[in-house]
């Protein structure tokens, strides 16, 4: 598709399920043309069947690997033209084990995926927005409620979640010259498979087990496609959202 038929382009990681195919489908709806990446081939295929789009491109990815990151975003260059939208959404976690315990292939992972690749995938789009005309994008980082505080045993993940916060910010400076804006989206609890374990009753920090309530998915989306309607004068730097009643705010 020419650069000329208006249609914006995105680029989501960690399409395969849950909040990153909520996204993909949300955007697809808005009439985005939206490359779906992730590890799993035959994830990103189910995607694309939720997404029903002629406008879709499935690039099976893998965020931790350079030559997978700069093959993506030739791919999405070669058939859209340009790039709008960045959702770095691709994460993992480790096992739920004192810090002690932990390998450190667990560590590295975590690190690799949830830290290595968004930096990937950041540089990757400056170079090919930077480059566009007109110039410049969007970035919008998955945060999680995990950049603010953590969970018990969850080192790896709260720390490369922190460390995303440092890369937004880096980020929107850098970009603030390219009309490059970054923001980033903090979610609590959306209902998705990884949080079928806060329905069935989690570790809590003062030791007890309960039972977390849950948000529908698809406000996480609906505040993404918020952030990314904005023109690229403004920015929603940092959002939180969340299951109204999950222990975030106060002491549990």
């Amino acid at each position: 598709m020419s650069p000329t038929a208006n249609r914006k382009v995105a680029i989501v990681t960690g399409a395969g399920s849950g909040i990153g195919r909520a996204v993909a489908v949300a955007l697809a709806a808005d009439g985005y043309g939206v490359a779906i990446a992730g590890r799993r081939a035959e994830a990103l295929a189910e995607t694309a069947d939720a997404m029903g789009s002629p406008h879709t491109l499935a690039v099976p990815t893998d965020v931790t690997d350079p030559a997978s990151v700069a093959a993506l975003f030739a791919a999405v260059k070669d058939k859209f033209g340009r790039l709008d939208l960045l959702f770095n959404n691709a994460g993992t976690g480790a096992p739920a084990v004192p810090l002690e315990d932990l390998t450190f292939g667990q560590w590295r992972a975590v690190v690799d995926t949830n830290l290595t690749g968004p930096f990937l995938c950041t540089q990757a789009a400056f170079r090919l927005m930077k480059a566009q005309n007109p110039r410049g994008g969007r970035i919008i980082n998955n945060g999680s409620i995990s950049s603010e505080v953590p969970r018990p045993f969850s080192a790896p993940y709260t720390a490369t979640k922190h460390a995303i916060t440092g890369l937004t910010r880096s980020t929107s400076l850098d970009g603030r010259a390219y009309d490059i804006a970054c923001g980033q989206i903090d979610i609590g609890n959306a209902d998705t498979a990884m949080a079928e374990r806060m329905k069935a009753g989690i570790l809590q920090a003062d030791g007890a087990i309960k039972v977390e309530p849950v948000m529908d998915v698809a406000h996480v989306a609906s505040a993404v496609l918020y952030m990314a309607h904005l023109p690229l004068d403004a920015n929603v730097q940092f959002m939180t959202v969340m299951a109204t009643k999950m222990p975030f705010i106060g002491r549990g």
